[in-house]
């Protein structure tokens, strides 16, 4: 009877009823699809810097982890191959991050195919002349680029030579020395990729490394993988709790809205309920159980705006990786029916305390 009651109510106002179920989907999609992006952003980045396939990564001694300069002597991969006989190779590279998400690198291509054990190329070939470019599929899908196009690189124009796999340092490759000439870094790198003939020997050796080079920050590309993604966590968390906070607030107060609204129309329904021997607890009850079909409605709708908005992002921008986490779908579920209980509390409440003699005389 009290489910038939329920189910009543809610339907008696389905615009109503339909309106307060897609602001809770919103409320879930927003906490799911945030988290995502964060996510997914920091797996892309982290994935191309292993698949660089270097085993220890040597920059200038900054703080924070943007590389702003370039003084890394393009003589040193040479000295330390000759000085270490467990360095199979050593290969600099000049990273320039043009204020986006994205960044674009400087590299010698053979030396970079043979560290990272093979690039598989799609279209095109590598870059022969000073101001050809090569972009990867996802970047390429993204601006809608191909072979033969041109893109403006620090206020240069490049033509596309080759489209290449993701997962590989960069989403946009330039000649070494062209980035030099732009950036008046000659003869310098921004950093360093070392890799060895035994992964294993890779903490011994940066000790080595430290005690030659001082004056340069030198680590694990794995520990420099972990930090990154302990650092960047850190930072994004901050914001990805505003938006949940945000999102749970649009939800309380939505439901709150909704379910005192529906009390101050079933006064007389109230009162009936009442006169005949309803209890408070039940007549709250009824409140917070319309609450929750409505909850766990909005969820299941949020998953499935979620899943649709993952696959948006992916058609319309390729760059932007969103990753939907087991965990955190069921963190926005618990936050969703939180926030929705506390926003019908009121409503139960002052429906629970209602005097029946009033409500039906006033009727």
């Amino acid at each position: 009877m009290v489910q038939r009651l329920v189910l009543r109510n809610l339907f008696h106002r389905p615009v109503r009823t339909g309106l307060t179920i897609l602001a809770v989907a919103v409320e879930v999609m927003m906490i799911v699809l945030m988290v995502g992006v964060s996510e997914g952003l920091l797996r892309d980045s982290l994935r191309r810097t292993r698949g660089v396939g270097a085993d220890i990564l040597i920059r200038p001694e900054i703080s924070g982890r943007t590389i702003t300069t370039a003084d890394i002597s393009e003589k040193l991969p040479g000295i330390l191959m000759d000085r270490f006989p467990e360095i199979r190779s050593a290969m600099g590279a000049t990273v320039f991050t043009p204020g986006n998400l994205q960044t674009i690198t400087g590299v010698d291509w053979e030396r970079f195919d043979a560290m990272a054990g093979g690039i598989v190329i799609f279209e095109g070939r590598t870059y022969r002349a000073p101001y050809e470019a090569i972009v990867d599929e996802v970047y390429a899908r993204q601006e809608q680029v191909s072979v033969g196009g041109t893109i403006e690189l620090m206020s240069h124009e490049f033509e596309v030579v080759g489209i290449v796999e993701t997962g590989k340092m960069s989403r946009v490759f330039i000649p070494l020395e062209t980035m030099a000439d732009l950036q008046g870094w000659q003869g310098r790198f921004s950093q360093l990729y070392v890799k060895l003939n035994e992964p294993s020997r890779a903490r011994a050796l940066i000790d080595e490394l430290r005690t030659l080079l001082p004056n340069r920050h030198i680590i694990s590309v794995e520990d420099f993988l972990a930090l990154t993604a302990a650092s960047v966590r850190q930072l994004s968390s901050q914001f990805v709790n505003v938006i949940i906070s945000i999102a749970v607030a649009i939800g309380f107060i939505v439901v709150m809205l909704a379910m005192y609204t529906a009390i101050l129309e079933r006064t007389r329904e109230i009162g009936i309920l009442k006169a005949i021997g309803a209890s408070k607890s039940f007549i709250g009850s009824i409140v917070l159980r319309e609450t929750l079909v409505i909850s766990f409605l909005g969820i299941l709708l949020g998953y499935v705006l979620s899943v649709l908005g993952e696959q948006l992002v992916a058609i319309r921008y390729p760059l932007v990786s969103v990753v939907l986490l087991p965990d955190w779908m069921l963190w926005a579920a618990l936050l969703t029916i939180a926030g929705s209980i506390a926003g019908a509390s009121y409503p139960a409440w002052k429906a629970a305390s209602a005097d029946p003699c009033e409500i039906l005389s006033y009727e």
